[in-house]
């Protein structure tokens, strides 16, 4: 009958002390609660002898170990995770009745933020889309919003989800490429199902490489329904809105990352919690009439390959997420939680979207394999914070302790119960399938005419980014193009291309050595939707990375004052400097010219012009290998290609307190975006204001002539 929740658990069920929690300082035990002397020696007929079989310790311990791998998720499945809060703006509640957005209402979170294309183990910075999904652990159930940070998808239709999944996995012959979408196969499946178009133009623009998890948008993709309290229906789409703004790294940023730091991402999200620095997003929604069509402004609501310009409807904001707490373990917590897009509340209701009905089948399923059985959200990072009543009983990994002799409905044996709510002093309000009128059709395959168009939106996209926001996305296809073996293929993805812009295609065949195909169909011109650029705006600088160069000799009140401004900005100071140890202040160093690279910081502050260390030899560091202008013969050269490459990736650069002419002498302009000279009293105060806009964007202007 009740199946209580942990906190609401009595005698009948198991003690929450026997949950194993390994404080410190006590017994190691067997999985049966047994202390253990010793786990470092097999029993064994004498020292010298055979193992025997009767030590169990030892076939418990080898045997959990032999089975402690679960499947790996076929997609997201390199992910990273945090808890938090949302807490209600209460304007959500005059179209929604879900209780979690009442004014003030704060409901506890958990995200998982992941990429989708690459293997567990693969790097965190690949050109790829990335997952943002959000449990909601309601007062009224878990509401599960399992989106992307790019509003559109590849298909249309779910029934197409094993054809691009297995199209941008590596090769079957070789499983190479991995966690890359450069290759035959992918471009193949893309260029000849063009509804792909759409989603391809998004992660080829700078989208697909986002700096951070805490600066990426999120989008629930999909059009949902919300029912008032006074049961009256909008469509939705959700938007997560990120404090920080929406930024991402550069080409050079993402491939020096992934050799240099594989775990990037994961690494800022973990981090910047610890400091702190607590990654925030606004959740808003875009709201529509829920009329018969089903469509706004000539966009058809249920084709996942569309989104709404935010320009044609503005996005309403109705709460704010702070994630503020790192998981305590990453396979019990990240790895094991399981999403559905069916996990929803009263309030919340799905449409006829072709891909989302499909995804309400293949989650659960999904989770099902992954975890071993039905029962996998009783597993504490799944399990609901809302009383459980249900007449699901038994199957692996079941945990609990059911009452009650009768779990069928209706019964008189268990006194009626559960009862359906409404009955009896059951308030809770319940989930309502909102009615709707399904109009006469003919069973069939296919598509409505409004899916047909793949094209206007993908050039209304291209040509709504800023210039250098273009020449990224040029770039993109002119890599991933270029890693394709087979010409028709790039021949296939140059006509689509042509159908989108004539000048991305141009671009793109020029580096391709390939003529540029004329458009063989014709695409409609659509308003231009600037919100969708990175470009422009200032926003918070909290937990940028600051990377200050110091040397041993620095001294003390000079790093005690930068270090103190920075913090007071929110930025989280790194110094570095020649070699390990202290600094004049007491402060250690955090990074050397060693094991220091550009990726790490957003901004570098030189505090001490640092002169050639021993160990800046070519054949002990390659980095040493840096040119240096003739001005720099004074300078260490892997100072030299730290400032070159955070030059070439847009970064801000000051200089304290150093000669005229320092900038010139490590082979930069003297003056110029982002490059400032500045006293210790200032220097702070310049880079985060230089931070405020991301990049000092000016220096990838394009030559007119």
């Amino acid at each position: 009958m009740s199946t209580p929740t942990p906190e609401a658990s009595g005698e009948s069920g198991p003690k929450q002390s026997a949950r194993p929690t390994h404080p410190q300082g006590t017994a190691l035990t067997t999985s049966q609660g047994t202390p253990l002397r010793d786990t470092d020696h097999s029993l064994k007929a004498g020292p010298r002898g055979p193992i025997l079989l009767q030590d169990h310790h030892l076939r418990e311990k080898i045997t959990h170990f032999d089975h402690e791998r679960i499947p790996e998720r076929v997609v997201h499945a390199r992910g990273a995770g945090a808890h938090g809060r949302f807490i209600s703006y209460g304007t959500g509640s005059r179209i929604c009745s879900a209780g979690f957005l009442a004014e003030g209402v704060e409901t506890p979170v958990f995200v998982r933020f992941s990429t989708v294309a690459g293997s567990r183990g693969s790097a965190d910075t690949v050109r790829d889309t990335r997952g943002f999904a959000t449990k909601f652990y309601t007062e009224e159930g878990v509401f599960d919003l399992v989106g992307n940070n790019i509003p559109v998808f590849f298909i249309q239709d779910g029934i197409k989800f094993p054809d691009v999944v297995h199209s941008v996995k590596p090769h079957p012959d070789l499983e190479i490429p991995q966690a890359q979408s450069a290759h035959d196969t992918f471009w193949d499946f893309v260029s000849e199902h063009t509804q792909a178009q759409a989603h391809t133009m998004w992660f080829m623009s700078d989208r697909g490489i986002p700096r951070s998890y805490r600066m990426m948008e999120g989008f629930g993709v999909h059009t949902f329904k919300m029912v008032a309290p006074d049961g009256t229906t909008s469509l939705v789409k959700f938007h997560w809105k990120p404090r920080l703004g929406v930024h991402s790294l550069v080409w050079e940023e993402a491939l020096l990352a992934n050799g240099a730091d594989p775990d990037f991402h994961r690494r800022d999200l973990a981090e910047a919690i610890k400091a702190g620095a607590f990654p925030e997003w606004e959740l808003g929604v875009q709201v529509f009439e829920d009329n018969e069509e089903q469509m706004f402004k000539g966009i058809d609501l249920l084709d996942p390959t569309k989104f709404v310009p935010e320009e044609l409807a503005p996005v309403q904001l109705i709460g704010k997420m702070v994630l503020d707490r790192n998981p305590a373990n990453y396979f019990a917590e990240t790895e094991q939680v399981a999403f559905h897009p069916g996990h929803l509340v009263p309030g919340i209701d799905v449409t006829n979207d072709p891909l989302l009905q499909v995804r309400l089948f293949s989650y659960i399923d999904t989770q099902i394999t992954r975890l071993g059985g039905p029962n996998f959200s009783q597993l504490p990072i799944n399990l609901p914070h809302a009383p459980v009543n249900d007449m699901l009983r038994d199957g692996m990994h079941q945990t609990y302790v059911h009452e009650g002799i009768a779990p069928y409905h209706p019964n008189s044996l268990d006194g009626g119960c559960p009862f359906m709510a409404g009955e009896g002093d059951n308030i809770r309000p319940p989930f309502i399938d909102v009615p709707e009128h399904v109009a006469e059709a003919l069973k069939e395959r296919g598509n409505p005419v409004s899916f047909e168009d793949h094209f206007s939106q993908v050039t209304m996209f291209y040509r709504s980014l800023d210039t250098q926001e273009q020449l990224h996305v040029q770039q993109a296809y002119s890599f991933e193009l270029g890693k394709c073996a087979s010409e028709q293929v790039r021949k296939r993805q140059l006509q689509a291309l042509a159908n989108i812009d004539a000048g991305l295609c141009a671009a793109v065949a020029h580096e391709l050595g390939l003529p540029a195909p004329e458009a063989d169909t014709e695409v409609p011109e659509s308003e231009l939707c600037p919100s969708v650029s990175q470009m422009g705006g200032m926003w918070p600088v909290d937990g940028r990375v600051l990377g200050i160069v110091a040397s041993h000799s620095t001294p003390a009140k000079t790093i005690e004052l930068l270090v103190a401004n920075a913090n007071l900005q929110g930025l989280k100071p790194l110094l570095l400097a020649p070699t390990g140890g202290s600094l004049a202040d007491g402060s250690p160093v955090d990074r050397t010219l060693l094991t220091a690279r550009s990726i790490e910081f957003d901004a570098i502050v030189v505090a001490a012009a640092l002169s050639p260390a021993p160990d800046s030899r070519v054949d002990l560091d390659a980095k040493a290998g840096a040119i240096r202008p003739p001005g720099a013969e004074e300078l260490d050269p892997r100072l030299v290609l730290l400032l070159q490459e955070a030059y070439r990736q847009g970064k801000a650069i000051v200089t304290v307190e150093q000669n005229e002419g320092f900038f010139e002498d490590v082979g930069l302009p003297a003056m110029g975006p982002g490059l400032v000279k500045a006293t210790t009293e200032s220097a702070i105060q310049d880079t985060a204001t230089l931070l405020a806009s991301h990049r000092a964007w000016e220096r990838f202007d394009i030559p007119t002539s």
